[in-house]
């Protein structure tokens, strides 16, 4: 069982983590040691069975404390609606990116969102759980799109490190404060 830190009053924490690193349930564990209610914040669409199951999944892992808040592709809607909660998770950044791109969106014009939520972070209410794949560690994919995602996702996880008070990478179930 991993130990599980307390996080500051209204900081901003990354989670970053491979694909079922337990990167998820280190966040969890995080936002669930603050007081009151929290929010968890959902990126992921159920575009199929298999993800709709990955989200009832998720679901059944929080508790009567979580409230849920399903913001796909705007998450400057984080900062007013965490007023009132003892802490706000994010799950996940990588999901968000990609439901912009998918949607149409060039990398070009994700930037202004990701500007957009980082300014955003000043007015914060609550502590700030983010949660983010850690996607450029293995071969480079064969397609552009998933050139670009992978780039982009490494950019923005840069960026958000950068004005993170606390950042954490999870491996095998095992968190490693980087930050």
């Amino acid at each position: 069982m991993m130990k599980i830190p307390v996080v500051n009053t209204a900081a901003v924490t990354l989670v970053l983590g491979g694909a079922a690193s337990g990167k998820s349930r280190f966040a969890q564990g995080l936002a669930e040691r603050q007081p009151g209610s929290l929010l968890y914040v959902a990126t992921a669409q159920a575009g199929d069975d298999e993800m709709a199951a990955r989200i009832a999944r998720h679901q059944q892992a929080r508790g009567e404390r979580w409230h849920t808040l399903e913001a796909p592709r705007d998450l400057t809607v984080v900062i007013p609606a965490a007023v009132g909660y003892g802490a706000v998770l994010v799950d996940c950044v990588t999901l968000w990116l990609s439901n912009l791109l998918l949607a149409g969106e060039s990398p070009e014009h994700v930037w202004p969102a990701v500007d957009a939520f980082l300014a955003v972070l000043a007015g914060l209410p609550a502590p700030l759980i983010l949660v983010s794949n850690e996607v450029g560690q293995g071969i480079v994919p064969e397609h552009a799109l998933a050139r670009i995602f992978r780039d982009l996702a490494g950019q923005v996880n840069q960026r958000l490190a950068a004005r993170a008070d606390s950042v954490w990478l999870v491996t095998a179930g095992i968190p490693l404060q980087l930050k």
